[in-house]
């Protein structure tokens, strides 16, 4: 895969796929890259659930706990009792225990 279309994936992973399954199914990306994809995606998922929750237009979706579990398909169970300390309360990456 060509450097700038990890770029543009990387970018905004929900103007990339469609869902965060298809992640998943890319044989073309890494594990890395595809945890890397969904956090960002998760990242901005949070942003909106709280844009949301402060009244702003739009509705609501199962989209972040999809992505929180593909990324667990990926790395294995996830810290999500450990969040960020901004209020979306983004995964932080210590939440990802790859390996254990």
């Amino acid at each position: 895969m060509e450097r700038s279309d990890i770029a543009r994936k990387l970018a905004n992973p929900a103007n990339a796929f469609i869902t965060p399954e298809e992640v998943l199914e890319q044989t073309d990306l890494t594990d890395d890259q595809k945890v890397e994809i969904l956090r960002r995606w998760e990242s901005q998922a949070s942003q909106e659930a709280v844009a949301l929750e402060e009244g702003m237009p739009g509705e609501e979706s199962d989209l972040l706990r999809r992505i929180l579990v593909a990324i667990g398909k990926l790395t294995g169970p996830l810290d999500v009792e450990h969040t960020g300390p901004a209020k979306e309360h983004g995964l932080p990456r210590s939440a990802i225990k790859r390996g254990e």
